[in-house]
């Protein structure tokens, strides 16, 4: 059985909030949730949760969250329809379990002048 602490939990120092962290990284690459959650430092379910508000909340004419779809690593099916940020459970063809993760990235959209 574990211990637990008697010292009370520190959050980490912020000098951004989470999701102004979660786009400045996305401006960069695309990146799995994976690897935004070990730089933002929380959970990949929070990182989902966060994606989908970043989703909703951007400015639609200056940025625009690019989703590259997730895909069965087995028969090579693509979810390109799929309406959830989150990775699939199943491939509907194959049934394999093995899918490989969502790619998130930022990308700022041309303005004409």
């Amino acid at each position: 059985m574990k211990k637990k602490s008697k010292e009370p939990f520190v959050p980490a120092e912020r000098h951004e909030t989470v999701r102004q962290e979660i786009t400045a990284i996305l401006s960069g690459q695309p990146l799995s949730p994976r690897d935004i959650s070990a730089a933002v430092h929380i959970s990949v379910k929070e990182v989902y949760e966060h994606l989908e508000h970043i989703q909703k909340s951007l400015n639609k004419q200056e940025h625009h969250l690019t989703i590259t779809p997730a895909e069965c690593k087995k028969c090579g099916f693509i979810f390109k329809k799929r309406g959830k940020l989150k990775k699939p459970g199943k491939c509907p063809v194959c049934r394999s379990e093995s899918i490989e993760e969502p790619l998130f990235s930022l990308r700022e959209e041309g303005r004409n002048h």
